[in-house]
C-alpha cells in the first residue's frame, strides 16, 4: 500500500522519480545525439522510431511533475495554515524564477556573458507556484473548475497573437518566442504559464485524495477513470483534428509517419491534447503503483525526494562532459560555451555520436548522481527543522 507517513507519499516519489530520470535522457540528446543539430528528433519526414521515441517519452516528464508538484504543495497544507502556505509558495515561486535565470540558465549555456536568457521548465514551475499561492484560498471545488476550464479551453487563445509582446509571450503563445533584447542580449521563452499553473492547480484540488482517511481502493478508481477518459479523449479529439492542439497533425505517404504526427502535440505551450496523453499515462500510473516493494522503487524515489538538487547536478554534469569531448574531439571546449541553445549552433554541426552512446551517457549520469542524491536526501530527512532545506 502507499506510504504516507511524514507527509510522503511513495507513489508520487516513485513517479517524480522516474520523470526526473527520463527528463536526463532527453538533455543527454540535446548535447550528444550527431542528429540534434541536423533535425527535430520528433519530425517524421527524416526522423526513426528510436530517435522519435528518444525524445517522446520525455513529454510525460513536465506535465507529470507540475501536477505532481501540486498534489504536494497540498500535502505540506497538512502542517501549515493557508496562509504560511500560500506565503512559502510564493516565496519559493519566486526562488525558482531567480535560479531559472541564473543558475539554471548558466548551466545551459556556460555563457558568463548570459547572452541568453531562458525561461523554461522551472520558470513554469515558479510562477505555477506564485499563482497557486492565490488559488489556495479558494474553495477546492472552484480550484479544480478552474483547472479544468482553463486546461480544456486555453487552445482558444492559439488565435490570439500580439507580435512583439514580452507579456503576451510570457501568457500564451502558440510556439517557441525569442526576443532580441539587444545585440547580446535575447529573451528565449520556450513554456508560457498558460496552461501550466492550471495543471499545477489540478493536482493541489486533487490533494485530499491523498488524505490517511480516504479509501485507498476509491482513489485508485478515480485515478483510472481518470487516466482511461483522458486517453479516449486524446485519441478521439486528435482524430478530429480540428480542436485542441495549434498545428494539428498530419497524413504522411506511410501509416509509421502518420502515427508519429498522430503522437506528438504541441509542447510549447502544451495543448489540451498533449495534458490529456501525457497526464492520462500519469494517473494510470500512479492509481497503480501503489504497492511497489522491490528495489527499484528506492532506487528511483531517492531521485523523487530530491528532484530540484537533481535537475541542477545533471545539467551542468552533462554539458561539463559535453565540454570534455568537445575538446577531444577537435571541436574545443570554447564550442560548448553558448550564446545560444545548443542544437542551434552551427559550428556543432557534424558533433555528437549515435544513440546508443547517448543512452550510455544517460545512463552514467543518473548512476553518477545516485550517491550525492542519496546523500542530500538523507540530510534533508535528518534536519527538517532547518527551513532553507525546503527550498532546495
Amino acid at each position: 500500500m502507499t506510504t504516507l507517513t511524514k507527509n510522503r507519499v511513495q507513489s508520487i516519489d516513485l513517479l517524480k522519480g522516474l520523470v526526473m530520470v527520463i527528463m536526463a535522457l532527453d538533455h543527454t540528446r540535446d548535447y550528444f545525439h550527431s542528429y540534434s543539430f541536423v533535425f527535430d528528433p520528433t519530425d517524421p519526414k527524416h526522423t526513426s522510431w528510436y530517435i522519435y521515441f528518444t525524445r517522446w517519452i520525455t513529454h510525460y516528464c513536465a506535465p507529470t511533475f507540475s501536477l505532481l508538484a501540486g498534489v504536494s504543495a497540498y500535502l505540506a497544507s497538512r502542517r501549515k495554515t493557508k496562509k504560511e502556505l500560500s506565503v512559502f509558495l510564493f516565496k519559493r515561486g519566486l526562488w525558482l524564477v531567480f535560479i531559472e535565470t541564473t543558475i539554471v540558465n548558466f548551466a545551459w549555456f556556460f555563457d558568463v556573458e548570459f547572452r541568453t536568457i531562458g525561461l523554461a521548465t522551472i520558470w513554469s514551475l515558479g510562477v505555477s507556484m506564485m499563482f497557486l499561492a492565490a488559488l489556495i484560498h479558494l474553495p477546492g471545488r472552484a480550484i479544480l473548475a478552474f483547472s479544468i476550464v482553463v486546461i480544456f479551453a486555453h487552445d482558444l487563445l492559439d488565435a490570439i497573437h500580439f507580435k512583439g509582446s514580452i507579456l503576451w509571450a510570457m501568457l500564451h503563445s502558440a510556439d517557441f518566442s525569442t526576443f532580441k533584447i539587444s545585440d547580446n542580449f535575447n529573451l528565449f521563452i520556450g513554456y508560457p504559464v498558460i496552461p501550466w499553473i492550471a495543471v499545477m492547480s489540478l493536482g493541489y484540488s486533487l490533494g485530499p485524495l491523498y488524505n490517511s482517511d480516504f479509501d485507498v481502493a476509491k482513489r485508485k478508481h478515480i485515478f483510472n477513470s481518470i487516466g482511461i477518459v483522458s486517453i479516449l479523449l486524446f485519441i478521439i479529439i486528435r482524430s478530429i483534428n480540428v480542436y485542441g492542439d495549434p498545428f494539428g497533425w498530419q497524413h504522411f505517404d506511410t501509416f509509421s509517419k502518420s502515427m508519429m504526427s498522430f503522437l506528438n502535440p504541441n509542447k510549447y505551450p502544451p495543448s489540451l491534447l498533449y495534458l490529456l496523453m501525457t497526464l492520462g499515462v500519469g494517473f494510470l500510473f500512479l492509481a497503480n503503483s501503489e504497492n511497489g516493494r522491490v528495489k527499484a522503487v528506492d532506487f528511483f524515489c531517492v531521485y523523487g525526494r530530491v528532484p530540484f538538487f537533481y535537475y541542477v547536478l545533471h545539467l551542468y554534469l552533462i554539458h561539463f562532459l559535453a565540454m570534455v569531448v568537445a575538446q577531444f574531439t577537435g571541436y574545443g571546449y570554447q564550442s560548448m560555451l553558448l550564446a545560444d541553445w545548443v542544437s542551434a549552433v552551427p559550428a556543432l554541426k557534424g558533433f555528437g555520436f549515435p544513440l546508443w552512446v547517448v543512452y550510455m551517457v544517460w545512463i552514467g549520469v543518473v548512476v553518477a548522481l545516485y550517491p550525492l542524491c542519496n546523500m542530500f536526501d538523507n540530510y534533508k530527512r535528518k534536519h527538517k527543522e532547518k527551513r532553507w532545506l525546503s527550498y532546495l
